[in-house]
């Protein structure tokens, strides 16, 4: 799907993107760890990388999703992931943008494009969670009509969480009003 505003594609990830989708996810968890959490974020990475990344197609295809990438003038500048788009409830996964290619709605396209192909799916409803040093990520949902649902603090280190850090689970009905 190409965005006529600036040339923004997002489309599903192919093999050769695999490269700098890695790159992407390892320097956003490194730019996010505090130093009191450097060797918890790279068990992270390390983990998140064997377990999910490096695996992308197989990883997305066992969970009934997909994993899409944003490319401006050709240069992959962001991605997500979606989990579960054969259920009620795909769960929005991996969404990162570029450090250099911050502030200029990139992230709210790809949100937007998540919710349209779990619209497609029939989903009817798109959650996800983010953490409390993802405070640019927390208001992007918040402003996109996402409901928090929960917050905890990760007792366990996954794929998805760091342990100890406060979490916070969101929820959006797809079945509601477009905006």
């Amino acid at each position: 799907m190409a965005d006529g505003r600036t040339g923004l594609t997002i489309r599903p990830y192919e093999a050769g993107d695999h490269a700098v989708v890695r790159a992407l996810v390892v320097d956003i968890n490194r730019e996010l760890a505090p130093a009191a959490l450097r060797d918890a974020f790279e068990d992270y990475i390390a983990r998140s990388l064997r377990e999910e990344i490096d695996r992308i197609p197989d990883y997305y295809r066992e969970r009934g999703g997909g994993f899409f990438v944003a490319l401006e003038e050709e240069i992959l500048v962001g991605c997500f992931g979606l989990e579960g788009l054969n259920t009620d409830a795909a769960e929005l996964r991996r969404m990162y943008v570029r450090q250099d290619h911050r502030r200029g709605g990139i992230a709210g396209r790809m949100l937007r494009r998540a919710e349209e192909v779990c619209r497609d799916a029939g989903c009817r409803s798109l959650i996800l969670s983010t953490s409390e040093l993802q405070q640019a990520a927390l208001a992007l949902y918040r402003r996109h009509g996402y409901r928090l649902v929960r917050d905890e603090i990760s007792t366990a280190a996954t794929n998805k969480a760091i342990a100890g850090l406060h979490r916070f689970h969101f929820e959006k009905d797809l079945t509601a009003d477009q905006y």
